[in-house]
C-alpha cells in the first residue's frame, strides 16, 4: 500500500494481515541491553535456569515490532496523527531467538471526533502470532486518524 487508509476509509471488523520478521538471538540481547536488561533477554546461560528454559525476547521488543510490522503495511502512512493509548497488553507466549513473527491488526471501535472535525479515533486490536500460530501477544492501541476533508 502506497498511501494510508484515512479514518473514513476504515470500518469496524476490518482486519489487515501483516508481513513477518524473524528474531535473531543477537537482535534479542541488543534490544534487550538497551531497553530490558533482564537476564533471560541477555544471557543464554541464565536463561536456560529461568522459568522460559531459555533465552527470550522482551516483550516490549515484541511488541515494537509488532507495530512496525503494522506501519509497514502502509495503512497508517501519512494518516496516522500519533498515539492516544494503549490497553490490555498481554505477552501470551514466549518470542525465541529464530521465530518469526507477524500480526493481524482489526478495527474494533471508530470514534470520530467532536471538537476537531479533521480527526478521529481508531481502536485497533494487535494480535502478534509466531510461525506456528501460537498467538504472543494481544493488545489494543488507540490511534488519531486524520479524516478525508471536503
Amino acid at each position: 500500500m502506497t498511501g494510508g487508509k484515512y479514518f473514513d476509509d476504515l470500518s469496524v471488523g476490518e482486519t489487515f494481515e501483516t508481513g513477518g520478521i524473524t528474531l535473531t538471538e543477537s537482535a534479542i540481547v541488543d534490544f534487550a541491553l538497551t531497553y530490558d536488561p533482564q537476564p533471560f533477554h541477555v544471557n543464554r546461560v541464565a536463561a536456560t535456569g529461568s522459568i522460559f528454559g531459555g533465552l527470550i525476547a522482551s516483550g516490549f521488543q515484541t511488541l515494537a515490532m509488532t507495530f512496525r510490522l503494522f506501519r509497514d503495511t502502509g495503512v497508517l502512512t501519512g494518516t496516522n496523527l500519533g498515539g492516544h493509548g494503549m490497553d490490555e497488553v498481554r505477552w501470551l507466549a514466549p518470542v525465541r531467538p529464530g521465530d518469526t513473527i507477524r500480526a493481524r491488526v482489526t478495527v474494533e471501535r471508530m470514534t470520530p471526533s467532536r471538537s476537531k472535525p479533521d480527526r478521529g479515533v481508531v481502536r485497533f486490536r494487535y494480535r502478534t502470532y509466531n510461525q506456528d500460530d501460537v498467538e504472543v501477544l494481544s493488545a489494543v492501541m488507540d490511534h488519531v486518524m486524520a479524516r478525508r476533508t471536503s
